[in-house]
């Protein structure tokens, strides 16, 4: 059998079985800007499929941006997330497949350590269970040829914008975590932000250790460049002294120093900064005039009862550590103020995390952001940012891996 590849050449079937270290070695030969296109062809080669493509999940996470394909040139148009089969696979984190008149289409999910990267879409002469075992490794090791090369291009960046950028939304992405989403034997942590119009300073991030996760979430006052430069000063000071292996009451002194020395005029922000210790879930906690977190324990949702200190910026300050301790079955959900403006304050936050309450954590971040962009018609009057966090106690070793809350077989959407 002879397929077409990317470039109109013939590609002669290899019936071999596709394992990750030829998904792997595949990518290794290529250049960081050509691997997804090698390792589209050469899946194409050994499984005889017809078309294979890989779709990038954007930066809204609302559509997908079809960034390689066997058959055709990619198409430029993204693809609406919702209520498709792509959805399901990214909810579920389950292949889904359907016949056809060419043979079976599979669609599989591309994702590492919880984070969902894209989909991988392709089309084989028929599908048994150990052909979709081999598509399941080759998306997996795929999602590891991705996390490597956008080290090394600008390629998926560009292909995750749906919409243009200005330069404060462009500073202010550059200060999240490279992924939105991490899965540990312990916890999994999923954050997104929803920008304004004009960028509102909002930011969120994670950092994990040995034996301790770091979580915080921030706010700078004021709009556009302004607030983007007041946030990366408070996120570099943050990040600088936690690697330097400072307690939550340095992080925080540091952060607040940070404005104080070198923001313009008077730069202020809110802020969330916690550290959750892995081995007991005792959590300790910083509350730098932020909204409170909230809890989902039991089936009830609450706020977290704490001590509102100064905001960042304000003056010089010694901030407040505070403590809770986290149950096994917890969810914590942290904030900004844009989740309550205006129309946004039409969502019912806590009625939405109870009904979210078996989604995995990537799919609530999701259902909540969904929800305020909804109830704003797309026009936030400011940044709206979540993080969520499950924590799943200590007497787990291993990560349960990138489980939806739907574990049935996906059928055709």
């Amino acid at each position: 059998m002879r397929l077409s590849g990317l470039e109109g050449s013939e590609v002669v079937v290899d019936s071999g079985v596709v394992g990750p270290g030829d998904v792997l070695g595949a990518a290794e030969s290529a250049p960081p800007v050509e691997s997804v296109e090698v390792v589209a062809r050469d899946l194409a080669k050994r499984l005889g499929a017809f078309d294979v493509s890989f779709l990038l999940v954007d930066l809204v996470e609302e559509h997908l941006v079809r960034l390689a394909s066997t058959a055709q040139d990619p198409d430029p148009e993204p693809v609406d997330l919702r209520d498709s089969a792509y959805e399901t696979v990214l909810r579920t984190q389950q292949p889904w497949q359907e016949q056809n008149d060419d043979g079976v289409r599979a669609v599989l999910p591309v994702t590492n350590r919880g984070d969902c990267i894209g989909v991988l879409e392709v089309t084989v002469p028929s599908c048994d269970e150990e052909v979709l075992a081999q598509l399941g490794e080759a998306a997996h090791a795929l999602a590891y040829v991705i996390v490597t090369d956008r080290r090394f291009t600008d390629r998926y960046h560009i292909g995750r914008r749906t919409t243009s950028m200005s330069l404060a939304a462009e500073i202010q992405h550059q200060l999240l975590p490279s992924a939105s989403c991490c899965e540990a034997a312990q916890f999994t942590v999923a954050g997104a932000l929803v920008p304004a119009d004009d960028i509102g300073g909002d930011t969120y991030d994670y950092a994990l250790d040995r034996d301790t996760l770091h979580l915080s979430i921030t706010d700078a006052a004021g709009h556009d460049v302004a607030s983007a430069l007041t946030a990366t000063l408070l996120v570099g000071a943050l990040r600088g002294a936690r690697r330097a292996g400072h307690n939550l009451a340095e992080q925080a002194r540091q952060a607040n120093q940070a404005l104080l020395d070198h923001g313009e005029e008077v730069s202020l922000a809110t802020g969330l900064l916690l550290r959750v210790d892995l081995h007991t879930g005792g959590v300790e906690l910083v509350n730098a005039g932020h909204p409170a977190p909230l809890l989902l324990r039991d089936g009830v949702v609450e706020a977290v009862e704490l001590e509102i200190d100064l905001l960042f910026g304000f003056k010089p300050y010694r901030h407040l550590v505070q403590r809770l301790n986290l149950r096994p079955g917890d969810r914590l959900v942290l904030l900004t103020d844009g989740m309550f403006e205006r129309d946004a304050a039409d969502v019912d936050l806590a009625a939405l995390i109870r009904e979210t309450e078996g989604l995995h954590a990537r799919e609530v971040v999701r259902a909540v952001t969904r929800a305020v962009r909804h109830a704003c018609r797309n026009q936030l009057q400011d940044d709206a940012t979540v993080l969520c966090l499950d924590w799943h106690g200590t007497d787990r070793t291993e990560r349960q891996a990138d489980n939806g809350a739907d574990t049935d077989t996906a059928s055709p959407a």
